[in-house]
């Protein structure tokens, strides 16, 4: 049987919750695979809680708390885990990212937290975390604060592919997805250091449909690779590891549109979600047509 990873539970609030769950687990003589069974949720998921790498929802913290007879000592650290701004697993990756030279990142939900605009970065929060509270507030202003990476003396080179989903998706409304898709052509366009392709529906499977991707370069030392889901991160440093998902992106980079193709989707996407009292682009072009026309007539009549 291979030895469980040694816990350090001064190296954050999830590393201290994964300790005391794991000798809550060991007293009670559970394995993980037992303990997860009778929640029930996979014995990964319990392995995951206790290394720290992911947060269990309040239900899941309260059966735990239940099942282990923690008299809810585990549920209160639960608590404290969940009010903090930025989760614990997305720490050493927001600091590494502050030091890249180059950020590539593909991006299959959401568009990604360094080009979000407030009121996206609010009605996405607010969504992911239902029970957020008056957490939300800070959670938003630390996702905002990021973005001043791009726009240092020596900004990295960030290259972002999105899912033609999340062009579509109206998250916060019309209005909303409609600014932060002019947002996007706006950056593109203003920052050479960013550059933004859309990979479409029609691409079929690909070797990231498990969720987003990040591979950080650096000078001086190797780079690392960053896996996401809307709940929990994973920080990829093994060489052999982070080779495999850099060539996962470049064959990511190989279905996508060019920039200037995906700008152009963008921007017929952004049409669609037009205030719908608004005359769209073809009856705005088929109008500016006949005003030209009624106008040379006026012109010819005058003339006569």
């Amino acid at each position: 049987m291979p030895t469980a990873k040694e816990l350090d539970p001064s190296e954050s609030l999830s590393a201290l919750f994964g300790a005391k769950l794991r000798k809550l687990r060991n007293a009670a003589e559970l394995t993980q695979r037992q303990l997860g069974a009778m929640i029930p949720i996979a014995h990964s998921m319990i392995a995951r809680f206790e290394l720290g790498t992911e947060t269990p929802t309040q239900q899941v913290a309260e059966a735990l708390d239940r099942l282990l007879h923690a008299d809810g000592d585990l549920v209160d650290l639960w608590l404290h885990v969940v009010r903090t701004p930025i989760p614990d697993w997305a720490r050493k990756y927001m600091l590494l990212e502050q030091q890249a030279h180059k950020i590539q990142t593909y991006s299959p939900h959401s568009v990604h937290g360094l080009l979000q605009t407030r009121a996206y970065a609010h009605a996405l929060l607010a969504a992911a975390v239902p029970s957020v509270g008056k957490q939300l507030e800070n959670l938003l202003e630390a996702r905002l604060a990021r973005q001043t990476t791009l726009h240092r003396d020596e900004p990295p080179m960030l290259w972002i592919i999105l899912d033609e989903s999340v062009i579509r998706r109206p998250i916060g409304g019309r209005a909303v997805i409609r600014e932060q898709l002019g947002h996007l052509l706006s950056v593109s366009q203003a920052l050479a250091n960013v550059t933004l392709q859309v990979l479409p529906y029609d691409r079929g499977a690909h070797p990231v449909l498990g969720g987003s991707l990040t591979v950080l370069s650096f000078y001086g030392r190797s780079g690392v690779a960053y896996r996401e889901n809307s709940h929990s991160g994973e920080l990829i440093e093994h060489a052999g590891q982070v080779v495999q998902c850099a060539l996962a992106f470049d064959h990511l980079l190989a279905q996508s549109l060019p920039p200037e193709a995906s700008a152009r989707l963008i921007r017929t996407v952004m049409e669609d979600f037009r205030d719908p009292r608004l005359p769209t682009r073809s009856q705005r072009r088929r109008l500016a047509q006949v005003q030209l026309q009624q106008y040379a007539g006026r012109r010819v009549r005058r003339g006569r």
